[in-house]
């Protein structure tokens, strides 16, 4: 530690995501961050390394989440900057391409699907300071949501159970329980039956 250099507990920087924000990425608390970006961005490119025929490449993503995926398919090539940072539920399945940034949170519920090349963000830079102030908003992708091909999800959205998002949708705004909705930025366009819906 630098002289005079402030000392922060393990896990503060967590602590101000969970709240939102807003970090600094200049202060000595985000070292913890920046440690975990290096590590989830290294693992990845691991795992993106390894042909896709190989099952090897599911250790590497087990090791970037910390525990088991049996039951949950992530198909490369994948990127995700905080793997301590997303939760799964059951019989989750992420096609290739997908791109988590996934310091604000993300949560994945049971059969949740997400098309190729889905985009999810949780972070947000500060309008006048945005090389250095970040705030942060968890996203919430709910029991058996399906996204469709290149959607983009934004910070602090949740997703309702048995929606759909589809292609090419850039959601801003919560979305409802057995929605579909799509468009920039997505709307509404219909609600589903739920007794149509299968577990």
């Amino acid at each position: 530690m630098e002289e005079n250099e402030k000392s922060y507990p393990k896990g503060y920087v967590y602590d101000l995501m969970d709240a939102g924000g807003p970090t600094d990425c200049t202060e000595p608390y985000f070292k913890e961050a920046s440690a975990e970006m290096i590590r989830a961005r290294t693992l990845c490119a691991k795992a993106n390394a390894v042909l896709p025929e190989n099952p090897d490449y599911v250790k590497y993503l087990e090791e970037l989440f910390g525990r088991s995926l049996d039951g949950i398919r992530i198909l490369t090539p994948f990127i995700c900057d905080f793997g301590n940072r997303v939760t799964f539920g059951k019989n989750v399945f992420i096609n290739h391409s997908a791109i988590l940034s996934a310091s604000g949170g993300i949560e994945f519920e049971d059969g949740v699907s997400l098309a190729p090349g889905c985009r999810i963000a949780t972070i947000n830079h500060d309008f006048n300071e945005r090389h250095r102030i970040y705030t942060y908003g968890k996203v919430t992708i709910k029991k058996n949501a399906w996204l469709g091909m290149g959607v983009t999800v934004c910070p602090g959205v949740t997703i309702g159970a048995y929606a759909v998002v589809a292609a090419g949708a850039v959601v801003t705004h919560d979305v409802p329980d057995y929605a579909v909705v799509g468009g920039v930025p997505a709307k509404v366009i219909k609600m589903q039956n739920p007794d149509e819906q299968k577990e």
